[in-house]
């Protein structure tokens, strides 16, 4: 068995690994490339493995970063199955869609290039082939399991079996307590493990120290009368956020009943195919589904703004007020224009929910800046700005050291991807040091034996 790392090496996005095994050539992911002007540009490139040559693609969950790039291979010759959780494909059809939308209004704007066509998502979704958790699947002599990442509705680790080695593909592994999903199920039994290492160099707050914050951020937003903007990733942390506001506008009785906007059309687009799937939820979850009727993720002071001039009505809604959109890194999408109005004013408050990947403005804002160019135009941040890890997607350190040290069998390799150098590293030493295990940090295109 090999792997090859063709994304997502001392990177946070790209996650495309290419394993050959018992005669097939697999591909793990086929994400797009995240961050900056350069990195966005990557997505345009050749790949660097024919197309053609791939028997077939396992999707570990739907966001941009893993999914993306798959109508494009499509476009360039792929012809093989994908499979994945049938959540994961249904939510990673809207981000095809989604993508495609975009790159065209990029083409007309700035003559960017378009990479895949409506017919070659109607070719990925024909191709695609839902399985359930924990059930043997083959391609060709090797076998798959998909197991519950945690991460996003849906999300899987995959565990790979040929040529008389097993390897586990994380994906990403998600938060402990999260809302709405279950917890991350346990690693099996396996040789080698690929990682996550997001956030591999720290700890985030505890889940009553992620409630406590969120509380006191909309608190003082209120007392100070302005607009809280929220920059959230579509699928996963959006639905999160509502369903934790939800509960704390229900048990807080001191909270103000500020007007909430979800302005972001793909995450609303997103809340039948949360609602097909109960299954998937965890025991409160599906609890509060079944009561709920046809009010799940929703509640009174919360509007779904659909349309464009939903969204522009914002501007007018009396302050104070709180607005979640997407981005989740604030690369584009309607927050754009919230910030552009709003990180000028002392008395916004912008919360940084997820990762916030090197060349974007949300990791510009974060680490800082005190101005940013938007639409061409300069604007200050005179904002109070707040990062919460733990309404991170994404587990922490200790959350990924208890993951390898409680598996089944402890892998005899590690190797930490989908992480910046920085983080990576830290992560991969404190596997070595913890648990023992020899643990590398992958560059790109490098090709290891399992």
């Amino acid at each position: 068995m090999k792997v090859t790392f063709f994304g997502a090496a001392h990177m946070v996005t790209g996650s495309c690994h290419l394993v050959e095994v018992e005669g097939k050539r697999i591909l793990l992911d086929c994400g797009m490339f995240q961050g900056s002007d350069y990195d966005y540009g990557r997505n345009a490139d050749a790949f660097e493995f024919d197309p053609k040559s791939i028997d077939a693609l396992v999707l570990s969950h739907a966001h941009a970063d893993h999914s993306a790039r798959i109508p494009k291979l499509i476009h360039d010759g792929f012809t093989g199955n994908i499979y994945g959780t049938k959540p994961t494909l249904e939510l990673a059809e809207l981000i095809w869609r989604d993508s495609y939308g975009i790159m065209k209004n990029d083409n007309r704007k700035y003559k960017s290039p378009i990479t895949f066509q409506e017919e070659d998502i109607d070719g990925a979704v024909s191709r695609s082939k839902g399985v359930e958790y924990n059930t043997e699947f083959f391609i060709g002599d090797a076998k798959i399991v998909l197991k519950d990442a945690g991460h996003i509705f849906g999300s899987a680790f995959i565990e790979l079996t040929g040529d008389g080695k097993t390897l586990a593909y994380s994906g990403d592994i998600g938060n402990s307590n999260a809302p709405i999903i279950r917890e991350t199920d346990q690693l099996g039994n396996i040789d080698v493990l690929l990682m996550e290492s997001t956030y591999g160099d720290r700890v985030h707050e505890t889940e009553r120290q992620r409630k406590e914050i969120i509380l006191e951020e909309i608190k003082k937003g209120c007392t100070n009368g302005g607009t809280i903007m929220m920059p959230a990733f579509s699928l996963e942390r959006t639905q999160e956020i509502i369903y934790m506001l939800e509960e704390l506008f229900e048990k807080d009785h001191t909270l103000p009943n500020i007007p909430i906007f979800l302005d972001s059309p793909l995450a609303i687009r997103a809340m039948p195919i949360y609602e097909r799937y109960p299954e998937y939820y965890d025991r409160a979850a599906a609890k509060r589904f079944k009561e709920s009727g046809d009010g799940f993720l929703q509640f009174d002071c919360l509007t779904y703004t659909k349309s464009v001039d939903e969204s522009k009505a914002i501007n007018v809604a009396p302050k104070p007020k709180m607005i979640i959109a997407g981005s989740g890194m604030m690369t584009g999408g309607r927050i754009i224009h919230h910030a552009k109005r709003y990180l000028s004013d002392p008395k916004s408050a912008l919360i940084l929910v997820g990762y916030q990947a090197q060349g974007t403005l949300g990791r510009r804002l974060y680490e800082g800046a005190e101005k940013v160019k938007i639409h061409g135009e300069e604007v200050p941040v005179r904002c109070h700005i707040r990062a919460i890890g733990a309404l991170s997607a994404h587990g922490d350190s200790t959350k990924l050291l208890s993951w390898v040290r409680n598996a089944e069998k402890r892998p005899a390799k590690v190797y930490c991807i989908h992480g910046e150098a920085h983080e990576a590293t830290a992560l991969a030493h404190k596997v070595r040091d913890d648990l023992d295990i020899p643990t590398f940090v992958p560059e790109l295109g490098d090709t290891i034996e399992v």
